[in-house]
């Protein structure tokens, strides 16, 4: 590399020729608040360190999901860019990305699972957890990943074509988005075992394991036909989302401390004095109650359960706690429309736990 194409690089923050992965936007909101929990272990009363543990374990085991992708796009050789942990909001809405994936040919949204257990995925494209609990196996249903990244694509949609001012600019995009942006499940435990013997086939050419990835998005690469974007382009593609990003308002300190006056924190103790690290967060009280609430109303709406919230939303309120709508509002999912359908109920089941641990 010559020395003005290394004072590019150096000006830009962008290689000159893109030869190979690179990650525009690689942090992680996870990370920061691992490190934040990591930190807050240490100064913990005995009786709050379980809670801290269990958020610490459910972070780290999605944060190695994450990683075991990262480790194949970063030695894929693909001239790429990637945006990991992109949370973007619209109308009311948020999602939460895990990666974008920007190719000369189209735009990659990834959705990483790093499940417990072994999946199952039924001709009604339902997908079924397989679970151990003490030596006894369990079932559930959990919160279709492609019905998941259908709504990305529907949010990106959305920015997009908000974007474009030109009403023929948006018409053509909106005619070829299908086109221009895939999605696909990426499967990151290696332990576990998929059965998609009886799933549709619309949603088996969806879920891949994580070592798939590369060859998958290759494939995808040769099969389109259309021309091929310039750097120019797919920086331009970057810098529009990343610009976009809103860091994720979830703090999970909120949990375990509270302000006691004069600068001083005061503890909120779990009341299951016996709940441990290895205990699942859907054998706790809290989780049980908030799913308990979403099945009796979804009952009563006629709906699907997920349609209230769905598993992630519920792990991700009891990793918040709001204790108001505005906080409540901060939870990915939570917009206008669902705060205020079901937000004071939730927000009263939270702040119920926190006085009596049930």
């Amino acid at each position: 590399m010559g020395v003005f194409d290394s004072f590019k690089e150096l000006v830009t923050q962008k290689p000159v020729g893109l030869k190979k992965p690179h990650f525009y936007k690689a942090d992680s909101d996870s990370k920061k608040q691992l490190d934040r929990l990591q930190q807050l272990y240490t100064t913990a009363p005995d009786k709050v360190k379980p809670q801290i543990e269990r958020d610490m374990k459910l972070l780290a085991y999605g944060i190695a999901g994450e990683d075991n992708v990262a480790f194949e796009l970063n030695n894929s050789y693909l001239p790429i860019i990637i945006l990991h942990d992109l949370r973007l909001e619209h109308e009311g809405l948020s999602v939460q990305i895990d990666y974008l994936i920007i190719t000369t040919k189209f735009c990659l949204i990834v959705e990483c699972k790093n499940l417990f257990g072994n999946l199952e995925v039924n001709s009604r494209g339902e997908f079924i957890r397989e679970l151990d609990f003490n030596g006894k196996r369990k079932k559930e249903g959990i919160y279709s990943p492609v019905t998941q990244n259908a709504r990305h694509m529907e949010m990106i949609k959305a920015l997009r074509l908000a974007n474009k001012r030109n009403p023929l600019m948006r018409v053509a995009l909106d005619k070829s988005f299908g086109e221009l942006h895939k999605s696909v499940i990426v499967l990151a435990n290696p332990k576990t075992v998929i059965n998609l013997k009886h799933a549709p086939k619309n949603v088996k050419d969806q879920i891949i394991r994580s070592d798939q990835l590369i060859e998958y998005i290759k494939r995808l690469i040769r099969e389109n036909k259309d021309l091929a974007s310039s750097e120019k382009e797919m920086y331009e593609m970057a810098e529009f989302f990343a610009g976009l990003h809103k860091e994720n308002p979830i703090n999970y300190a909120e949990k375990y401390f509270v302000d006691g006056g004069a600068g001083q924190s005061e503890a909120i103790v779990d009341r299951e004095e016996n709940v441990g690290v290895e205990v699942g967060i859907e054998e706790t009280p809290l989780y049980q109650v908030l799913k308990q609430y979403r099945y009796e109303t979804s009952k009563a709406e006629g709906v699907k359960a997920y349609y209230i919230f769905n598993n992630a939303q519920l792990e991700m309120l009891i990793a918040a706690m709001p204790r108001s709508l505005d906080e409540l509002r901060k939870v990915s999912g939570f917009g206008e429309v669902k705060c205020e359908k079901y937000g004071e109920a939730i927000v009263g089941i939270v702040d119920k736990h926190r006085r009596t641990g049930v």
